[in-house]
């Protein structure tokens, strides 16, 4: 039976490998060129299937885990209507950028087979290595898929909080720290972050007991902290909140 497959695959590569004699040498190169465009177009049709949120979400491990946390978050729903999917911030934009990422997320498909996180107590259980692995690629490409819709540039400082403008100034715009060092649970749930360096710090003159700006949540945090608990008088929760 081998004998027969080898034959049969010798007779093939014969008919494939004799030159024709027949053709001329421009219909070759034209069908070559017409060849090269249906495999670069398929190709490309391909890949760009796989850059949308309804292929990311069509595992279960990523519809039932990460995309329910996105939904949650204002990247999602907005006051501006903008949302960003799937492949916003987890596939760079530039087409070389792009193959590269998708190659080395290739591993995924290793991981659905066996079932690496295909239930939601084994996702928990991995959620920190996902993060710290997803966290040192953004940091290594500068945050490039945060700066695709985040300009430095096109930041208005004036009008943010004066903490963030301080922060922005001094390690954003210098290029001393990068958007994933202070913005790592934007768009899905933390995992236990104890022991973990948080990859930036800050400052001790940027501390204090009370911000310039302090928000209502800031307020609150500290009235949990309080060794009194919270203002439950109505007079001086409202105060609080002022």
């Amino acid at each position: 039976m081998w004998a027969r497959i080898k034959a049969a695959a010798l007779w093939a590569w014969g008919i494939v490998s004799t030159p024709a004699a027949t053709l001329s040498l421009g219909f070759l190169t034209l069908g070559g060129f017409l060849g090269g465009v249906l495999f670069w177009g398929a190709f490309n049709t391909a890949l760009e299937v796989t850059n949308t949120e309804q292929f990311c979400i069509s595992c279960h491990e990523m519809e039932a885990n990460v995309y329910e946390e996105l939904t949650r978050t204002v990247h999602f729903s907005n006051r501006s209507g903008v949302r960003a999917s799937c492949p916003d911030c987890h596939v760079p934009h530039e087409w070389t950028d792009k193959i590269a990422r998708k190659m080395q997320a290739s591993k995924e498909v290793w991981g659905k087979i066996f079932g690496t996180i295909n239930t939601r107590r084994k996702f928990l259980a991995h959620r920190l290595e996902l993060a710290q692995h997803e966290w040192a690629r953004l940091k290594a490409n500068d945050s490039l898929e945060c700066r695709n819709c985040h300009s430095s540039v096109a930041m208005d400082l004036s009008r943010q909080a004066p903490r963030a403008a301080e922060i922005h100034t001094r390690y954003l715009l210098s290029g001393e720290a990068t958007c994933i060092d202070c913005h790592k649970g934007i768009a899905h749930e933390l995992p236990n972050m104890d022991g973990v360096d948080p990859g930036w710090k800050v400052p001790p003159e940027l501390e204090g007991e009370r911000l310039p700006a302090a928000s209502v949540f800031d307020r609150l945090e500290r009235a949990a902290r309080s060794p009194h608990g919270f203002p439950w008088n109505e007079r001086d929760l409202a105060s609080m909140l002022e």
